[in-house]
């Protein structure tokens, strides 16, 4: 088991907190709304209102020395800086930041983080892998051996459900979300008996063996 930070819980931080808990992981998540804060921490180890721009709150919080920390504060570039600054004074080992520009990708990479993440360049390129044929895109990875990855959904799961598949019992991975490539419609947890489309990509979590055993599905 892992320690994972979460700072920032809109629906990229809150599905990705969700998850990671999900897969037997320890989450420590930080937003500084209350609202949300209650509405995640029956999913994680500890939820905390708090400003994790401040190295005293990770520390209170009990994020010193953390495997990994996410940090997804929207179009707030400062607080993500702060927060990685911060995260750093914490000891945490790698960072891995959401952007909304190539001048914050720059600036986060300038600083020492260990991936960035970009929504828009991934939703592009998920759907050129569909388009050539490769069933599996890196999203982004999560310490060692883990990533949340978007996945095209196989052929032969179109029509399917999502409960009909299985995908836990049979793959061992998790949806943390659903894309709906022509529409740019994303749902989190998507309802069990949905049947998918040839026009969905999953977001999905798991271990890279089980990510490559999904992928190599037809």
């Amino acid at each position: 088991m892992k320690r994972f930070v979460v700072v920032g819980l809109g629906n990229f931080g809150f599905t990705v907190a969700r998850s990671l808990s999900e897969n037997g992981h320890d989450v420590i998540a930080i937003d500084l709304d209350g609202e949300v804060i209650d509405r995640l921490a029956t999913f994680v180890t500890r939820a905390a209102v708090g400003d994790a721009r401040d190295v005293e709150t990770l520390r209170r919080v009990g994020a010193t020395d953390a495997d990994a920390a996410i940090i997804s504060t929207g179009d707030d570039i400062s607080s993500s800086i702060l927060a990685t600054m911060a995260l750093h004074d914490a000891n945490v080992r790698d960072i891995f930041v959401k952007v909304v520009s190539n001048d914050h990708a720059r600036v986060m990479q300038r600083i020492g983080v260990t991936d960035i993440v970009f929504p828009e360049q991934d939703t592009a390129k998920a759907l050129s892998a569909r388009i050539s044929g490769s069933a599996l895109l890196n999203y982004v990875k999560l310490g060692s051996g883990f990533s949340v990855q978007e996945m095209g959904v196989p052929s032969s799961w179109y029509g399917k459900s999502i409960r009909e598949l299985q995908l836990r019992q049979n793959y061992d991975i998790s949806i943390v979300a659903l894309h709906d490539v022509l529409t740019d419609r994303m749902t989190a947890t998507p309802d069990p008996d949905y049947l998918l489309k040839d026009s969905d990509t999953l977001l999905v979590a798991g271990d890279d063996a089980a990510l490559k055993k999904a992928a190599s599905v037809k």
